[in-house]
């Protein structure tokens, strides 16, 4: 979720239906100990308000992990989150995020190893897939149950393949199963294709998970963790100005606008006249335009 959970995402979705639980955009551990620094730490920026939070790392090297873990420990976060499931490319050629899956054990062993020790007490988690090309729960997934983590959240996709397509919660029964017989302390987060709170809330009762990790749809609907799906055009209107101008407030200039685009479709829907008021907003190229048209749409 790069260029989505960061900060100010994670106050708009708290201010209109907080999760229990906010994880950062993902962090790169080598960029974090390289003369890059800079360039990557602001993922990890956050308010206390924001609390409980974990961030989220990803890399190759467990001296790195080491490293980072220790600092997440020292900014104040409450666990890390080590991501072996991002399938991008640029992640994966790297071996790192989905790409760890197929990477020697004991490498993945070193790294949540190094993690544990850096944080010093922190829960630590695995955020991961079903497997690389294929289904691999006796494999994977049983050697990551046996590495004493505090939570396993899965993605119930492979990272290619067939099954990379669409989530396919029926293998979480048989994980759960093995859980309960290998790590009956482990918490199990589900992930995938999860689309309302309603939704969310079933999966658990179904498949009895302890949790249900949403990304990509609070892209779609920051309301995503609230009960309450019913949302008139001027609330949408108004929490759309609030991360504009949030945005303006934190980033300034240090980050792109044009991130914000991705946004627009969840706060521009479900009216007469939407499509091509989102058409416009595409086209400007800075927070006080977007707030311009909007605001003259506001009072039409």
């Amino acid at each position: 979720m790069e260029d989505v959970t960061d900060t100010v995402f994670r106050q708009i979705v708290m201010s209109v239906g907080r999760p229990s639980l906010f994880y950062t955009e993902f962090v790169n551990v080598e960029g974090l100990n390289s003369r890059g620094r800079e360039r990557v730490i602001h993922r990890l920026k956050y308010e206390k308000r924001e609390k409980p939070i974990i961030a989220q790392l990803w890399g190759v090297e467990p001296e790195n992990f080491f490293k980072a873990a220790k600092l997440v420990k020292e900014m104040g976060f409450d666990g890390v989150d080590i991501n072996m499931g991002c399938s991008v490319k640029n992640v994966v050629k790297n071996n790192a995020g989905s790409g760890l899956i197929r990477e020697e054990r004991e490498l993945v062993k070193e790294i949540i190893e190094a993690t544990k020790e850096g944080g010093k007490g922190l829960p630590v988690s695995v955020k991961t897939r079903l497997g690389f090309d294929e289904i691999d729960i006796d494999g994977w997934i049983s050697f990551l149950l046996d590495q004493s983590l505090d939570v396993l959240t899965l993605n119930m996709r492979t990272a290619r393949g067939e099954k990379s397509l669409n989530a396919d919660w029926s293998y979480m029964d048989e994980i759960i199963n093995m859980r309960n017989e290998k790590s009956p302390s482990l918490l199990i987060f589900g992930n995938g294709d999860i689309k309302s709170f309603e939704q969310a809330i079933d999966m658990v009762n179904k498949y009895m998970v302890d949790g249900v990790m949403i990304g990509r749809g609070a892209i779609a609907n920051p309301w995503i963790f609230s009960s309450n799906q019913e949302i008139a055009r001027e609330e949408k209107f108004d929490v759309f100005k609030k991360q504009l101008l949030l945005f303006d407030e934190i980033w300034g200039e240090k980050k792109d606008f044009h991130a914000l685009k991705k946004f627009f479709r969840a706060y521009i829907n479900g009216f007469d006249g939407a499509n091509e008021l989102r058409t416009e907003l595409m086209k400007c190229s800075c927070v006080e335009e977007v707030l311009e048209k909007l605001e003259k749409e506001m009072y039409i």
